[in-house]
């Protein structure tokens, strides 16, 4: 039977870490940490924190929160540079936890264990419910190791409105949030089963997230990937996404992002929006996607708004992606509702413009693969198309559908375009301008 690859290569790299870190002979406390064992350039050298040197079992039965939270304070506080194993081969037992900023000195959590929420929804009582692992108001952060994040959703997907119209709404946790973190590095990282959304990034700034594997079924409702909410440098690399939402959505008050090198689907695709709900006001603008793989996804690339909204989606670059058998491979949707009550026609709505799709090329598995439905009101103007080819799965041709949208195009384009002309070709070099210096 042959092995993963990308396991080996995870225990290597916890393997590495340790072996390069001072070695701790007796547990720590706050009292002695600053007295410990002075090593080689001690001041520049992470502590390793073993948390089974606080008292964590690992044996997946017993509830190690508290002692996670213990050490993660006692990392927090250090004047020297600390990182927080979780050893390979040991199962936590987590409930909601919160870890709390500022901190001293950088912090590295290397998870090369596993970590499992509580498969009990009750257990969030007196919680947030929207949180499982919250980190906020963190500087200089990494969270890496190739350990498995398990948010063991399957009784939170049961209780959803989405799987049953006669259930009441309720929040469910996002298996991992960071908010108000700047220079975030997340590596390494196998996330399965969230209970909602897998990773959130809420008003953060210059964020790397590297080589992570999410996977959840693709039944199981609101499990995006990676959402980002108000952040700006966000970069999201090489990394496969399956589950049964959109893989990455982006959403008001974001900037300068960058998606590159992502397989993803089953899913709902790579989202803008939705921008623009309940008449609020958003902006998103200067994102580049590349290098992308979608396969049988319900959605490709989309960008949606409600109605009554305002702001802008703007500087929007869609480049090399490559689809297989994708639902709706091209969208921008301003009727969006995802609503049970009907949403009712206005005049107010976000400004999409300025919207590039460079070298998209698949296969459809509707007749309809490019649709651009845009405002009575506001009309999506200098979308850019170039060398775009979108085949039908089946034997049928596909075809573009366009309402009140404008712009230009290159190169061959099939579906035969439905844009009204505008001088797109200016804009699109000006987009591209402003992305490539992000």
């Amino acid at each position: 039977m042959m092995r993963n690859p990308n396991a080996f290569l995870f225990l290597s790299e916890c393997i590495l870490v340790i072996i390069s870190l001072p070695v701790l002979t007796s547990p720590l406390t706050p009292s002695n940490l600053s007295a410990a064992p002075d090593f080689p350039s001690a001041s520049k050298r992470p502590f390793v924190l073993d948390i089974h040197q606080f008292g964590a079992k690992g044996d997946g039965l017993s509830d190690d929160t508290q002692v996670l939270g213990e050490v993660w304070k006692l990392a927090c506080s250090s004047a020297r540079q600390s990182t927080i194993l979780l050893p390979a081969g040991n199962k936590y037992l987590v409930g909601p936890v919160d870890f709390a900023g500022p901190c001293r000195n950088k912090v590295t959590i290397l998870i090369c264990g596993t970590l499992v929420a509580p498969d009990n929804p009750d257990i969030w009582k007196g919680f947030n419910r929207r949180r499982w692992l919250y980190f906020y108001g963190i500087k200089h952060l990494t969270v890496e190791g190739g350990g498995i994040i398990n948010g063991m959703g399957a009784q939170w997907w049961a209780q959803s409105c989405k799987r049953n119209s006669t259930k009441r709404c309720r929040p469910a946790p996002t298996a991992i949030t960071f908010h108000k973190c700047n220079n975030l590095k997340i590596s390494n990282l196998q996330m399965v089963n969230s209970q909602q959304m897998h990773m959130a990034f809420t008003s953060c700034f210059h964020v790397k997230a590297t080589h992570l594997n999410v996977v959840a079924p693709d039944t199981s409702p609101n499990t995006d990937g990676i959402h980002i909410s108000s952040s700006s440098g966000i970069e999201i690399r090489k990394s496969l996404i399956k589950t049964g939402d959109d893989c990455i959505s982006m959403v008001g008050n974001s900037s300068r992002i960058r998606i590159r090198d992502v397989i993803c689907g089953p899913g709902h695709g790579i989202s803008v929006g939705s921008l623009g709900k309940s008449n609020s006001s958003d902006q998103i603008h200067d994102v580049l996607v590349e290098a992308i793989f979608l396969l049988h996804t319900q959605n490709g690339l989309r960008i949606k708004t409600w109605q009554g909204g305002s702001g802008f989606a703007s500087k929007i670059i869609f480049k090399n992606v490559r689809m297989e058998n994708v639902s709706h491979p091209i969208i921008v949707d301003q009727y969006y509702c995802d609503s049970s009550l009907p949403c009712l026609n206005q005049t107010r709505a976000v400004r999409v413009g300025n919207i590039s799709f460079i070298d998209i090329r698949g296969t459809s598995a509707s007749e309809e693969a490019v649709r651009f439905a845009c405002s009575d009101t506001f009309s999506c103007e200098y979308i850019y198309m170039e060398d775009v080819h979108l085949v039908s799965q089946a034997t049928e041709d596909t075809r573009s559908f366009c309402w009140n949208a404008h712009g230009s195009i290159s190169g061959l384009i099939y579906p035969p375009p439905c844009l009204a002309c505008n001088d797109g070709v200016i804009m699109q070099n000006v987009a591209s301008a402003a992305i490539e210096t992000m």
